[in-house]
């Protein structure tokens, strides 16, 4: 799901699920590289953690609150806290166990 700045509360910040956001931009290679990894996570998680992109050439305000300087950038989010922030892409196996452990 993309979001925009106007959606980061109600559907990150609000969100009863745990949200991992995906700061990316359609011109970063290591995003592209990502972004089948987080679908198949995606998949694999459903119900259980919600993930949200978020263009940050179309969208300041989120990225800048939350320092964003290098893409991509993960941030895992639970009960509108930010729990972690990764900078840079991850293998498969390393980003489903960080899910996993924010999930318990």
């Amino acid at each position: 799901m993309n979001i925009n700045d106007d959606a980061f509360q109600s559907e990150v910040l609000e969100s009863t699920l745990p949200v991992l956001v995906d700061f990316w931009a359609p011109w970063c290679g290591p995003c592209k590289m990502l972004g089948p990894v987080i679908e198949e996570l995606e998949k694999e998680f459903s119900g259980r953690i919600k993930f949200v992109k978020m263009n940050i050439d179309d969208n300041s305000r989120t990225p800048t609150k939350y320092g964003i300087m290098s893409i991509p950038t993960l941030i895992f989010f639970r009960n509108g806290r930010v729990m972690e922030q990764v900078v840079g892409a991850l293998g498969k196996s390393e980003l489903k166990r960080k899910i996993e452990g924010y999930l318990g």
